[in-house]
This record gives C-alpha cells, structure tokens and sequence, in this order.
C-alpha cells in the first residue's frame, strides 16, 4: 500500500515572483503578479499576492526574481520555499 501511495504523488504547485524584503532569517517575502479578466467590465487586470517564502542560506536579495514551490507548513505563514534565483536585481538603489 506504501509503494503505491509514493506513485501517486502530485508535482507541486511552482510561482514566480519579485522578493520584496529579505529581512528576516530563513524567509523571503515574494510578491507574485497575475493577469486576470474583470468579471464584469472584461478589462485585464493586475492583481498581487504576497507568500512568505523559506530561503535556508540566504540567498535572494530585495529585487530578485525567483521561482518559489509549494511545501509542507513550516511555521505559521510558510507554505512555499525558493526553489532558484531567476534572475538577479539588475537596477541599483
């Protein structure tokens, strides 16, 4: 029964985002921006979501586009942990 529950397993959900701040230890926060249709007026619009993100050595940076997947809990808002580094912040502030 084990072997056949491994099989079945699901690929897991990936989103990619902006790192928005990077302050905390282990944790990125990713802004993710989606198209979607106004249900009434059928303009397309902007629409984002922040995910707190696990990121064990430290790796983004604020700026960063990054590749997040989801995971099991692994504290009160960390559903997802960075998966890669897209691609660096180009502009410097």
């Amino acid at each position: 029964m084990a072997t056949e529950a491994q099989g079945l397993r699901q690929t897991r959900q990936a989103l990619t985002g902006v790192v928005t701040s990077a302050r905390m230890q282990k944790t990125i926060v990713v802004k993710v921006t989606r198209l979607v249709r106004h249900a009434l007026y059928q303009r397309v619009i902007r629409v984002s979501k922040k995910f707190y993100a696990h990121d064990e050595e430290g790796l983004a940076r604020p700026g960063d586009t990054v590749r997040i997947v989801e995971t099991r809990p692994i504290s009160k808002l960390k559903r997802w942990r960075l998966a890669e580094i897209v691609a660096r912040r180009t502009r410097v502030e």
